[in-house]
């Protein structure tokens, strides 16, 4: 039997803040995937077991010794709209660990059945959506954005009733933790003050220990949130992600991507692109990222203002909008750093955000291909300028902007090559295409077949490393596949 030394202390520190809940029996687990890396990470000690006892153990069946699966509570706002009570309708914190670096994660089941939060859902998921979840996240891992990752996806042998019956799946999901902005609306709804100000002190503990002194750590508390946010959408919108459902129940205190339901990464550049077949307005659009996690950020300082002036809440709303409206340049300074880089540059001059905004437009005037074009800016460093010309109708359109950027680069400390590898560093070639995304989890769903899902996570694992017989991991899909591509929550 595997041992794993779980710790419990969200569920001993905030009482209040969850339920005791249990796994559903799966009639035949099937271990689809495991994470053997990350359970390395973990400091899980799995060698010796076999995919059987990993498939009981990830799907609930047989819930490792030291488990107590609760189910946490949260509120959010759902596409604006708020939602006072949600919380995990189909996930269990089985527990904390603290891994090889002495970072407190979570282990947590997702699709495992339903909780006192499921109100009419089944609490169940499905293959495809927790394959999604898996590439999804090792990919994220790989281009170095902070994430949730997956450590198992266990077949339950069921089939779980959506627009048709799928074969059931549950996902074991590691997270520097899983309080979120809705954790806090939560309680700040339900006028639970105590536990409010015991949260929110958790969180700083186990986020910000830094803080934990201060005299005005709740303020400081919301200051620490917004950097990290800020520094998180900038990396997204330089990966091309769009997460699709930013709801303030999906944006972890932790700074870490959270909940891939209907995310995708962008081929053709474009502000408006929207992959989510639930966002029928654009609210989460690829574009409206940074806006949307700064009005989050806004709803997470409404529920702090009683801790920050416990006797006069309304007199903090001054300094607490002050960080709100200055994520716009806590946000700008981070998307222009990470520019610099993937520009080869060494230093900051006042001119470079223009230069990035003439590049995205010019991406988004002739629907280049978002990562490609990226790259291949690598090669035309070093004087290879075939491959990016191809992604535009013309060189011509491409020669303005290419001389500005060239001559940023004036004077040359670094030689060519030099400067090429080191945007490559920073370039990824291989991101989680969409078209291959789905192929493999139909390969998966439909037919029992991993290899596609396989294939794919080794391709993803080095993103900045191009190799031989790995070609068509590289390029986006034909514009007639492309064209109307939506992705769905899975629930």
């Amino acid at each position: 039997m595997i041992h794993i030394a779980f710790d419990h202390s969200y569920a001993r520190d905030l009482p209040g803040a969850w339920q005791a809940a249990q796994p559903d029996m799966p009639p035949a687990p099937a271990l689809l995937f495991w994470n053997a890396e990350l359970a390395d990470e973990l400091g899980l000690d799995t060698a010796q077991a076999s995919a059987a006892e990993l498939a009981r153990l990830f799907s609930g069946a047989s819930l490792p010794p030291g488990a107590q699966p609760i189910a946490q509570a949260y509120a959010g706002h759902q596409f604006g709209g708020l939602s006072p009570s949600l919380g995990d309708g189909r996930a269990l914190l089985l527990g904390e660990v603290i891994d090889r670096h002495g970072q407190r994660r979570d282990i947590a089941l997702k699709g495992s059945g339903r909780t006192a939060f499921s109100r009419r859902g089944d609490g169940k998921a499905v293959v495809g959506p927790m394959l999604r979840e898996l590439i999804l996240g090792e990919a994220m891992q790989a281009l170095g954005i902070p994430t949730t990752r997956a450590l198992a996806v266990v077949a339950t042998g069921e089939a779980v009733q959506r627009e048709r019956q799928l074969p059931g799946a549950v996902l074991t999901r590691v997270a520097a933790s899983h309080l979120r902005v809705g954790t806090f609306q939560y309680f700040a709804i339900h006028g639970e003050s105590e536990t409010l100000k015991k949260l929110a002190d958790y969180t700083i503990a186990r986020h910000y220990p830094e803080l934990a002194n201060q005299d005005h750590r709740y303020l400081s508390l919301l200051s620490a949130v917004a950097e990290r946010q800020a520094e998180l959408i900038a990396r997204w919108m330089h990966a091309g992600f769009i997460h699709g459902v930013m709801n303030t129940d999906n944006m972890a205190l932790s700074g870490e991507t959270i909940d891939f339901g209907p995310c995708a990464f962008m081929d053709a550049h474009h502000p408006d692109t929207v992959f989510s077949s639930i966002d029928h307005t654009g609210r989460y659009a690829y574009g409206n990222q940074p806006a949307i996690a700064q009005w989050n950020l806004a709803r997470f300082a409404e529920t702090l203002l009683p801790l920050i002036a416990p006797d006069d809440p309304g007199s903090a709303v001054p300094a607490a909008t002050e960080i709100i409206e200055g994520f716009a340049n806590r946000y700008q300074t981070h998307w222009l750093d990470q520019a610099r880089r993937k520009f080869g540059l060494l230093d900051a001059k006042a001119s470079d955000k223009q230069l990035l905004q003439d590049w995205l437009a010019l991406l988004a005037a002739y629907g280049v291909d978002h990562t490609l074009a990226w790259r291949y800016l690598a090669d035309e460093a070093e004087g290879k300028p075939d491959r990016l010309a191809a992604l535009f109708p013309s060189a011509s359109v491409l020669e303005p902007w290419l001389k500005q950027w060239q001559n940023r680069h004036v004077p040359r400390t670094r030689r060519p090559p030099d400067i090429a590898a080191a945007m490559r560093r920073e370039n990824p070639l291989y991101i989680p295409r969409n078209h291959l995304v789905e192929e493999a989890l139909t390969a998966a769903s439909e037919h029992g077949d991993m290899g596609p899902t396989l294939t794919l996570l080794e391709a993803l694992s080095q993103p900045f490393n191009e190799r031989e017989g790995l070609e068509r991991y590289a390029l986006p899909a034909a514009p007639e596949v492309a064209e109307g591509y939506r992705t769905f929550c899975g629930t």
